[in-house]
């Protein structure tokens, strides 16, 4: 047997293999003990019994008279042609197997009419039938020990699993929180449980102190830059208002370019990190940034919904709405037409944006959702104002809400496809 293959009965949880390594010994120990028991005080005892008994049988044959606690009286029926037996009476094999070997007269027994033993014999006038009680040949209330064993195992068991949920607990809340990190959200966190699961806590805790405050530093120097570049350019604007038209166009349109890479830049530094997650419909976010998009003359169009989910989504609406504007804006950037859809099933919805522009070859799909990477020679802008920041900044808020960036070939456009999949 291939260790693939018990893979796939294996649990996939922690505590239910946590468990399962605990519950394994138990169960075996009570299989091991059972069978000891059965062979040493079943069979033996049993045995030994069944062959005492088994002499009183022969001399109550051959006088044909009761004595002690066994009955005799003459039988002329039919003499039943098996010996006969309760399922569960494991006993009485013993006592079927060693009575007729010690006594040949023997032709049936039947065990079943408890508390009461019956024995069809032969004579020597004839047939008897032979009524004794069952505790003289083996030990009453055998099940005793099964009722206690499986009562203890069971009590153990639960014991134990109470213990073993009580140290997964620890392992589960550090799991919490560094999932809800993960999704931009940050979650009270203190490491507690055993030495080792407290010093991953700990760890992790340093880690997602040392990641905020870098965001937090990344965040303030790029907005302070992103604030003290806008007074040189207002007063920039401001002079070019009083220049002449002929002479000023050029320089508005570079005064308008640096004012859309500091808009990126400004973009770029926020990331997720605008807000909290809350319940949004999907559908009605997407006709709000559709209606804006068709607003400001761009072909944008949404389609029809798929998948048979429903409900809101837990998601950043604001860093959303961003990561999708910016995808569009690629997609009027390098095309003429822009197309939205989404999928949303009870487990995962999945926005696409697909253009109709020259798209982005297979082997630097990668290279494009690197910050500041501009992939000129397989799509040229024909605006203005790119700095590489768009699929990154889209990037960073799919990885922000746990999920995933992907770039493909769109099927209907014939250009760029790019998906948000995101786990509900």
């Amino acid at each position: 047997m291939s260790p693939e293959f018990l893979k796939r009965y294996m649990p996939r949880s922690l505590y239910g293999r946590a468990a399962l390594i605990l519950l394994l010994p138990v169960v075996f120990l009570q299989i091991v003990a059972t069978v000891l028991f059965i062979t040493r005080f079943f069979e033996d005892v049993t045995a030994q019994m069944s062959e005492s008994v088994a002499r009183e049988i022969a001399l109550v044959l051959e006088q044909e008279r009761p004595a002690l606690d066994i009955e005799v009286m003459r039988f002329d029926g039919a003499v039943p042609t098996a010996h006969q037996r309760q399922w569960y009476d494991f006993s009485g094999l013993t006592i079927l197997r060693v009575l007729p070997e010690a006594v040949p007269q023997i032709r049936a027994i039947d065990l079943t009419q408890d508390p009461w033993v019956l024995i069809y014999a032969e004579g020597r006038g004839g047939g008897l039938q032979l009524w004794f009680d069952r505790r003289r040949l083996s030990a009453a209330n055998p099940h005793q020990l099964f009722v206690n064993m499986i009562f203890f195992g069971l009590l153990v068991s639960v014991i134990a699993i109470l213990y073993l949920r009580n140290q997964l607990r620890p392992i589960k809340r550090l799991a919490r929180a560094a999932e809800a990190f993960g999704r931009g959200r940050h979650e009270p966190y203190t490491p507690a449980g055993a030495t080792e699961v407290r010093a991953a806590g700990a760890a992790f805790a340093d880690m997602r102190q040392r990641i905020e405050r870098h965001i937090e530093q990344r965040t303030l120097m790029l907005s302070g830059v992103s604030h003290d570049l806008r007074t040189p350019l207002t007063r920039m604007r401001l002079s070019l208002s009083m220049m002449e038209a002929p002479e000023r166009a050029q320089l508005e349109d570079d005064v308008r370019e640096m004012q859309q890479m500091l808009d990126a830049f400004l973009d770029f530094a926020k990331g997720a990190s605008e807000g909290g997650s809350a319940p949004v419909e999907i559908g009605t976010l997407l006709e709000a940034l559709v209606d804006k998009a068709c607003r400001a003359g761009r072909a944008v169009t949404l389609a029809a919904p798929e998948g048979g989910g429903q409900g809101p989504v837990n998601v950043n609406a604001a860093s959303l709405s961003r990561a999708i504007d910016n995808l569009i804006a690629n997609g009027v950037r390098y095309g003429t037409r822009v197309e939205l859809s989404y999928l949303l099933t009870e487990k995962t919805l999945r926005i696409s944006v697909e253009d109709d522009g020259p798209g982005i070859p297979e082997e630097r799909r990668a290279e494009a959702t690197r910050p500041f990477s501009r992939l000129d020679p397989a799509r040229t802008p024909t605006l203005s104002g790119s700095v590489g920041l768009g699929l990154a900044i889209a990037n960073d808020i799919a990885r922000a809400h746990g999920g995933v960036l992907r770039l493909g070939t769109s099927a209907r456009l014939g250009g760029l496809r790019a998906d948000i999949v995101i786990a509900r």
